[in-house]
């Protein structure tokens, strides 16, 4: 452990374990509870500790060690002060030995060095994750008691940067386990070559090795992108008494001097190129670091500051994490400090593939640029903790957007520059597995909280509409059909109920669910088709959203079930029924038969056929067309430019008469009596009639005939 330089007195564990933070636990919180916990495991002893800050030995002080875990619990010191572990104590002695780079050619190592990644700031996340592999080889040294330097033994698990504008360098120093000279060539020297996969194969099953990054022996090439020269300190914990400089410009060859003065693990030096001046420059470079590496599981210090306070939470055990912990980690990868999360969902499994995920619904609504297909993903992708994506659109459906969160895989397909999702079988069932979960977790927060979900689903039910729209899979789309809702005829006005609540209450031999779609709840129990499903005592669903009909036009049948619009069913039933008997209140067949000839003369090519139907209540007259809801919705795309007459060609709408209706008794004896106001009328209980049926694109056409049937009324009162 790092040297206590600023305690004067003597002090107990305890004391100085209040004063300290633990390296993995956010330390603006205090004391970590873990490392409370830990106190009764840790060794009391006194010794004399090289203080590498200073490179002089301080003067006998309290240390102690944990012989059982004790780099999960390694402390710094307290939060307030700025730790600094590089100094530039190192010093080449002897003659360096010139070396080739063992890959196939020169241009291999260009490759790699300035073509393989996208953006030169991965270099930081690259040289990072390396660094943490370090710091895990070192860890698992100490669990198993593996040789090492007793002195590197107390030396803290933390990664060191330090940028310096003026001299313009980028320096990076890890107290991990270091390298040997054989470890230089085999692990620098050679392109492709991953100490951090060896190590892999070495410790595979074990469960410390899942913190392993590395794996393909690539990313500390990456320097060159940036760096005009390289140099590398190294002294390995299990060999203290060796220490080298490694250098290179990237030419092809490199350097290996021995050297003294080096600290236990890796320091890396980066001369910047001119035109990567800004990776000399802390606030540039404390960006990428979190944004790329905030998670990573050791201290990162850049100038002496430690910048990833942040726990990985979707890595932790769900019952320790409360409810205020995932409120502080959604405001972070959110970056909103005033919303909270409606709902969570921390999901972890192995099995089919490995994944550890946190996802939260915002308590807000949705903001209307977040409706648009363009608006990016909410869930960013890692891997081993180390950022991958932060806009990952291939995790979750489009549909899913609205989803804030993080996914942490080991098993997803990246390409060599770690940056690249591969599209593959294993990347798409990802998507199906968290889909899934998903949709099932919302499921049963909607049977455990109705008032709750009901609330959700009027903020962020129009994505669970796109995602039935959007997806091809029918399976897929009746999934995902559990989350809607909707008022019933069946249930008071404002309660709703779901697909399941709806099939449940049917009636023996009922094969299909039965829905009116309107802009409320007044006008579709108005409706003449209302009013023809009601006669049958059949239960019909209301939609009330103006993508409804859409909805239920892609997902065409539910449980086996077919949805099927009011407007369809009375249209199949009156092509199917034969001539009712005569009703009391009704026109006589001679005065229907006449009408009906009357009214085909004066609409004309309006509509295809008019016919009398049943009882329609308090309507005259109702409009049916083949497909209702598909020409609703083909009316105002497709056809939204064409002419009144030109959309009447191609509805051939069918008008079906109520003929106990008094407007059409006083029709029938209009249109003898006085040919012009029948015309109008007529033409006036058409157009109700299309409007009714939601196929009217603009009822400002009909306002001069409306003033003229309103002129006529008052001067026929007088």
């Amino acid at each position: 452990m790092a040297a206590f330089s600023n305690v004067n007195v003597l002090r107990t564990p305890l004391t100085i374990l209040k004063q300290l933070s633990c390296s993995n636990t956010i330390y603006s919180r205090g004391i970590s509870k873990h490392c409370l916990q830990s106190t009764h495991n840790l060794k009391y002893r006194s010794k004399l500790v090289f203080n590498p800050s200073s490179a002089s030995v301080s003067s006998s002080r309290q240390t102690f060690t944990n012989k059982f875990n004790f780099s999960r619990c390694l402390c710094s010191n307290v939060a307030t002060e700025r730790s600094q572990v590089i100094t530039d104590t190192e010093e080449v002695k002897g003659e360096p030995e010139s070396h080739e780079f063992q890959s196939e050619t020169k241009m291999l190592l260009k490759i790699v060095a300035q073509s393989l990644y996208s953006e030169k700031e991965v270099f930081i996340r690259e040289i990072i994750s390396n660094a943490s592999d370090a710091l895990q080889k070192r860890r698992y040294l100490q669990l198993t008691n593996e040789e090492q330097a007793e002195d590197g033994e107390q030396t803290p698990l933390e990664i060191h940067i330090k940028t310096d504008s003026d001299a313009g360098t980028f320096i990076i120093q890890d107290t991990g386990v270091g390298m040997t000279k054989e470890d230089l060539i085999k692990n620098l020297g050679t392109i492709a070559m991953s100490g951090s996969k060896s190590f892999l194969e070495k410790v595979e099953g074990k469960s410390y090795a899942s913190d392993i990054i590395g794996q393909f022996g690539v990313g500390f090439y990456s320097t060159f992108m940036v760096g005009d020269s390289i140099d590398v300190f190294t002294r390995s914990q299990q060999h203290p008494d060796q220490a080298y400089k490694w250098s290179s410009d990237g030419s092809g060859k490199y350097s290996i001097t021995d050297a003294e003065g080096v600290q236990f693990g890796t320091k890396i030096v980066i001369k910047l190129k001119s035109d990567s001046w800004k990776f000399s420059v802390e606030n540039d470079v404390k960006d990428i670091i979190s944004k790329h590496n905030n998670f990573v599981g050791f201290p990162i210090y850049l100038n002496g500051e430690q910048l990833n306070t942040q726990e990985a939470l979707w890595s932790k055990d769900s019952k320790s994490i409360t409810e205020e912990d995932h409120k502080e980690f959604y405001q972070f990868i959110s970056r909103s400090t005033h919303d909270k999360p409606r709902f969570t969902l921390h999901y972890k499994t192995d099995a089919p593939i490995n994944i550890q995920s946190v996802f939260y619904i915002p308590e807000r609504p949705p903001a209307m640029w977040e409706f648009s297909q363009e608006y990016k993903s909410g869930v960013a992708l890692y891997c081993r903790k180390v950022l991958i994506q932060s806009k990952a659109d291939k995790i979750l459906p489009k549909w899913l957007r609205f989803i804030v969160g993080v996914v942490d895989s080991e098993d997803i397909p990246l390409n060599l520059s770690r940056e690249i999702l591969q599209d593959s079988t294993l990347l798409r069932k990802l998507s199906m597995v968290l889909t899934s979960k998903i949709v099932k977790f919302l499921v049963d927060n909607s049977a455990k909280d109705p008032a709750g979900y009901d609330a959700f689903f009027d903020d962020y039910g129009t994505f669970l509409r796109e995602g039935i729209v959007s997806s091809g899979d029918q399976i897929e789309k009746e999934e995902i059909a559990k989350l809607l809702r909707y008022e019933s005829s069946a249930l008071e006005a404002g309660v709703r109920c779901s697909l399941q609540d709806y099939s449940s209450r049917m009636k023996a031999g009922q094969r299909s669910i039965f829905y009116i779609v309107a802009p409320n709840r007044e006008l579709a129990e108005t409706s003449p088709y209302y009013e023809g499903m009601k006669k049958l005592g059949m239960e019909v669903l209301f939609c009330f959203d103006d993508y409804d009909e859409l909805v239920m036009l892609q997902l065409r049948e539910f449980d086996k079930k077919v949805l099927t619009s009011a407007e369809n069913e009375l249209l199949a039933r009156s092509n199917t029924e034969t001539d009712e008997e005569h009703v009391e209140g009704s026109l006589s067949v001679e005065e229907t038969d006449s009408l009906i000839m009357y009214l085909k003369d004066v609409l004309g090519d309006k509509v295809l056929e008019v016919k009398a139907t049943g009882d329609l209540g308090g309507h005259p007259a109702m409009i049916t067309v083949q497909e209702m809801g598909a020409a609703r919705h083909f009316l105002k795309t497709a056809l939204k430019s064409r002419s009144e007459e030109e959309q009447l060609q191609i509805l051939r709408p069918t008008l079906q008469l109520n003929t106990k209706h008094n407007l059409l008794h006083l029709l029938s004896e209009l249109k003898s009596n006085n040919p012009a106001l029948a015309r109008m009328l007529t033409d006036q209980i058409f157009d109700n009639a299309m409007i009714a049926a939601g196929l009217v694109t603009d009822p400002r056409t009909m306002l001069g005939r409306l003033n003229t049937l309103l002129e006529r009324i008052l001067t026929q009162e007088k």
